[in-house]
């Protein structure tokens, strides 16, 4: 990646491809072929080299007029330097010597990442950001003509983009908000390379890193409130059991039958258990009548045992 954070397209994926590169097709080497042939059949019936030589200027000149262009390419063509159309996909003609193809243009949608290193927030923290851009040329007129190397000016406009987009944002919201951050990076790009005849499908940012002694921080910070927010619950439910035990009490206090029979229950869930041992206080005995009920439950207990060590 270079220092602006740009990564370069590959060469097996071209966005331009330079036209001045010669490609070879069918077509121009049958029509180079044809009159050397032709010439070199002469010049052996004429013991003259002259034919030859006609024919390899003639065949190397009708050579030039075909061209052929991929099915995602629009070639753009100059005639004595002046723009005359765009040709292909597939076979075209043009005029050796008078038309020049420019460029190659890539109509396929083309990605492209970039990044924004130690860039500061709304909030002065420093943070590097890297995103990716799915893009595409839509009018090969524009992108050839209006501007010298689109694919440079997409890159450097998607990474100022980025840039005024930290530089706007606070970092809870650049964590918590990437969806909108993505819309609004995308719109801004898409409004500076209109012009170009470039229009962006998307842009995902892939990575936000924040300095580690931040990180450390902010963890701690996430640590607490998630303690205090437990403790604030355990408070409620106290508070909530508080209340259910004052309205039972309440109850119990002007029905003393069911006082009784709530505490022959809590006797009957304490000793159902084998070796099972139960502390009352002598209070609770007096003032609910347990003395009988702790009686018979003994008495009851004790019978259980024997018989378990009878059988």
């Amino acid at each position: 990646m270079s220092e602006l954070g740009l990564t370069k397209q590959k060469s097996d994926k071209p966005l331009t491809t330079n036209a001045h590169t010669p490609r070879v097709n069918v077509i121009s080497a049958l029509l180079l072929l044809t009159p050397v042939l032709l010439g070199t059949g002469v010049s052996v019936a004429l013991a003259n080299p002259v034919g030859l030589l006609l024919g390899l200027l003639l065949g190397g000149i009708a050579a030039l007029a075909p061209r052929v262009a991929n099915q995602w390419e629009r070639a753009i063509v100059l005639r004595l330097g002046r723009y005359v159309g765009l040709r292909g996909p597939g076979l075209f003609w043009v005029w050796p010597f008078v038309d020049r193809v420019a460029a190659y243009i890539d109509h396929r949608i083309l990605v492209t990442d970039f990044a924004a290193e130690s860039t500061l927030t709304s909030d002065t923290v420093p943070v590097n950001v890297d995103a990716i851009m799915f893009w595409m040329v839509y009018d090969a007129e524009k992108a050839a003509l209006e501007v010298q190397d689109y694919y440079m000016a997409v890159s450097l406009a998607a990474q100022t983009a980025l840039r005024d987009v930290i530089g706007k944002t606070a970092l809870t919201t650049l964590l918590r908000g990437r969806e909108k951050i993505e819309e609004e990076l995308q719109r801004m790009i898409d409004e500076r390379t209109n012009p170009w005849g470039v229009t962006v499908q998307s842009v995902e940012m892939r990575e936000i890193v924040i300095p580690a002694i931040l990180q450390d921080a902010m963890s701690r910070e996430a640590q607490a409130s998630r303690e205090k927010q437990a403790r604030i619950i355990l408070g409620e439910a106290e508070v909530e059991i508080a209340n259910k035990f004052m309205e039972a009490a309440k109850s119990y206090q002007d029905n003393p039958t069911a006082l009784h029979l709530r505490a022959m229950n809590m006797l009957y869930e304490g000793l159902k258990e084998k070796g099972a041992l139960m502390l009352v206080p002598s209070t609770a005995v007096e003032s609910m009548g347990m003395g009988g009920m702790l009686g018979a439950a003994a008495l009851r207990q004790a019978g259980l045992t024997r018989v378990e060590d009878v059988k």
